[in-house]
């Protein structure tokens, strides 16, 4: 397990061994993943990260699981553009998109999976299983596949047919279930209470969301080992945010980065907004919605990561915001016109919560800021169908076409 030192609960601070376990046993607080930085730091540099693999995995000395059991498909590694265009449509001096549609994939989660699934391998699973809103069942479904491990995914019953069509191509036993993600995470938790399974987003979770932390590396490597000023992310369980952090703080903590004061902001679709809704009220507590949101690769109306999502963006001293479906609509089509990036539901919130903080100044003007696109339009094609067609409907003439498009001679 690399330089694992073992899980350690959030709250209380307990130690436990490296083992398929995600919850602490005395106080019920998620476990974290604990390294020993001394031993990462002696060994680390930028140029042992430069020379590694074109993937996520050259930065192996800060993730679990080891070379002889990883997983990989070649996840990470994804563009980071400059979006001047963009950027001048919101008043922004210097904005980058982290596009990650690139993974193989499809989505962010790819990273997740990797991680996930070579740990499992580690721990001798021969069967996983997740409960997704549909971008980790492509992930695992393809991860599953190539690592040769069985595989169950539970989603909702009427999520996209793009994510149901790209998790049951690669040959898993695909679970519709009449209810929302929470229901279905649920009973993937009484699942993984009978059977022996590494469940990625249960009894793995510790390790699987440590696959998140390869972001803010790569944001940081691709920008000059600089630290961003601000990144948006977009929120589901809050995890990612949680993470964009955590990775930050490590780079600093082994030396590759000598500080940071990035600011981390939160996006969240208004129709299951329940962590963007606590941070605005000003509280802690997480209040659970029953989503109703166009984005449903966010709609997690129980976030299991909500209050540490809330504690980083304070601790950073950034914001957090909701769109509507229409401006999530908007958002996508902002993106795709000014820099020819098509993103799902979840980008759209990403841009058009970035909107909203440019305009209210949370986000400001000279930061040098990073939106993170985690996902691809193709598998959300439904929510922009009526604002995507074709111009006009002519004739095979060319009298109608100058007709249609009122031009001249």
């Amino acid at each position: 397990m690399g330089a694992i030192e073992g899980l350690r609960c959030r709250e209380c601070g307990r130690d436990y061994p490296a083992a398929a376990l995600h919850v602490c046993e005395f106080c019920f607080a998620p476990l974290e993943v604990v390294y020993d930085y001394d031993a990462i730091r002696a060994r680390l540099s930028r140029e042992r990260i430069e020379q590694g693999p074109r993937s996520m995995w050259r930065y192996t000395d800060l993730l679990p699981g080891s070379d002889e059991h990883r997983v990989d498909i070649g996840a990470g590694c994804t563009p980071l553009r400059p979006a001047p265009r963009l950027a001048a449509e919101l008043g922004l001096r210097e904005l980058w998109i982290k596009n990650d549609t690139a993974n193989p994939t499809h989505s962010f989660k790819d990273r997740v999976v990797s991680v996930a699934l070579t740990v499992a391998r580690e721990f001798g699973y021969t069967v996983v299983a997740c409960a997704s809103t549909g971008n980790l069942a492509n992930a695992v479904a393809a991860h599953a596949a190539n690592a040769g491990l069985e595989a169950y995914i539970f989603t909702p019953y009427d999520l996209e047919p793009a994510k149901i069509i790209g998790t049951a191509i690669y040959g898993p036993k695909l679970v519709a279930v009449k209810g929302t993600y929470d229901d279905v995470n649920r009973l993937c938790s009484e699942i993984a209470g009978e059977y022996p399974w590494a469940f990625v987003n249960v009894n793995i979770r510790p390790y699987y969301a440590e696959g998140s932390k390869t972001l803010a590396f790569e944001v940081a490597e691709q920008l000059g080992w600089r630290a961003p000023d601000h990144v948006v992310a977009p929120m589901a369980s809050g995890s990612l945010l949680t993470k964009i952090k955590r990775g930050l703080d490590e780079l600093v903590t082994v030396g590759l980065l000598d500080g940071h004061a990035t600011r981390i902001s939160g996006a969240q679709p208004a129709g299951c907004s329940p962590i963007s809704s606590a941070f605005k009220a000003g509280v802690d507590h997480i209040r659970p919605v029953r989503p109703d949101t166009i984005a449903k690769s966010l709609a997690i109306g129980n976030p299991a990561d909500g209050y540490y999502a809330i504690k980083a963006v304070r601790e950073t001293g950034g914001g957090m915001d909701d769109v509507s479906d229409a401006e999530v609509v908007e958002g996508i089509s902002l993106l795709a016109r000014t820099e020819g990036i098509w993103a799902e539901t979840a980008g759209g919130v990403v841009i058009g919560t970035l909107k909203k903080l440019c305009e209210a100044g949370i986000v400001g003007p000279e930061e040098r800021t990073v939106a993170l696109i985690t996902g691809d339009g193709l598998k959300t094609v439904d929510a922009v169908a009526d604002v995507a067609r074709p111009a006009m409907t002519i004739a095979p003439s060319l009298d109608d076409f100058s007709t249609a498009a009122n031009l001249d001679g």
